[in-house]
């Protein structure tokens, strides 16, 4: 089969595409087609070997196709069966081998790659206002990044609650993505942090945010707890910027009692059944409308080096997908 390999850890130029051998579904696994991979900062970060498997390897991890076989004591899925999923290593892969409980079966209605482009970023869009913290209506939420696939699902979501979203985009490029995501407020980010958590208290009459959804880290990390309002959420996504430094709690406290908090996926989607109970949600919410998938950029196996240097540039919007023949 043809796959894409990190040959070491670096730039997105050690990814290149070549022959691998192929995958065997084992027991309690699916051996699957793949028809798209999401690509996600994650997938950066492995490459670059922040959280990296020993290169050599194929990275990716989410992705949607037809399960082609099944492992020793599968229930539930057949050959035939579309599937999608955000936790299988090495999905930049034409076969992909996919554990039986980190799938879920793809509705009829809702195509591969929206499938693909909804797994992660949905699900923690679910999880992130459900369980994290879940925005009352009235309530104002600061969203980093409204114009990416994450962002937007959050800005969709928050707004459906009845909670009025404050975005921040890099670029002014990107300000009619996150307003027609629905965000009521937009601000393109600068050098200043401090410029950011003023414009957020001016937009709140000098109150603060509820809740701040932030996956840029290091660069936006003080201007969100200072754009807080006493008792407020701060979520920390990811670090697209880099790692936030090292942080003392116990300034949470003068800031005025602020709760931090990392969350992952993993520890929201371990079970099947809550994994396929925020599934169903995710999906009918496409069907509904409530979430739309915004594809910004679908990539050949040829050009994954592209791909993760357009999503590293901060100039994308949407989802990037990489599709096997594309």
């Amino acid at each position: 089969m043809r796959a894409v390999v990190a040959e070491r850890h670096g730039g997105p130029e050690v990814l290149t595409e070549t022959d691998h051998p192929d995958p065997r579904p084992g027991p309690g696994g699916l051996l699957v087609r793949l028809a798209a991979a999401g690509i996600n900062y994650k997938d950066l970060y492995e490459r670059e070997g922040r959280a990296a498997p020993r290169a050599p390897f194929v990275p990716g991890s989410e992705g949607a196709g037809t399960v082609l076989a099944t492992g020793t004591g599968v229930t539930g899925f057949r050959p035939g069966d579309r599937v999608a999923w955000c936790a299988a290593p090495a999905s930049y892969a034409e076969l992909v081998a996919v554990p039986a409980r980190a799938a879920v079966r793809v509705p009829d209605d809702v195509s591969d790659t929206d499938a693909a482009a909804s797994m992660l970023q949905g699900l923690t869009a679910h999880y992130l206002t459900t369980s994290t913290y879940r925005a009352a209506e009235g309530e104002t939420a600061l969203v980093h990044s409204a114009a990416g696939g994450l962002g937007q699902h959050l800005v969709r979501l928050l707004v459906r609650r009845g909670a009025r979203v404050i975005g921040t985009v890099s670029a002014p490029g990107k300000v009619v993505a996150a307003e027609a995501a629905g965000a009521h407020h937009v601000i393109v980010r600068g050098g200043d942090p401090g410029e950011l958590s003023r414009r957020v208290l001016d937009h709140t009459g000098g109150r603060g945010a509820d809740v701040v959804y932030d996956g840029i880290g290091k660069d936006t990390f003080e201007a969100g707890l200072a754009a807080l309002r006493p008792r407020g959420m701060f979520v920390l996504v990811g670090a697209a910027s880099g790692p936030v430094p090292p942080f003392d709690p116990q300034s949470l406290a003068p800031r005025g009692s602020l709760f931090l908090t990392r969350p992952t996926l993993v520890d929201h989607a371990t079970d099947p059944d809550e994994l396929t109970a925020r599934a169903d949600d995710v999906f009918r919410w496409l069907r509904e409308g409530v979430l739309k998938t915004v594809i910004g950029g679908r990539y050949g196996f040829d050009r994954a080096a592209a791909a993760h240097a357009d999503l590293q540039s901060g100039t994308t919007t949407g989802k990037l997908l990489l599709q096997p023949g594309h």
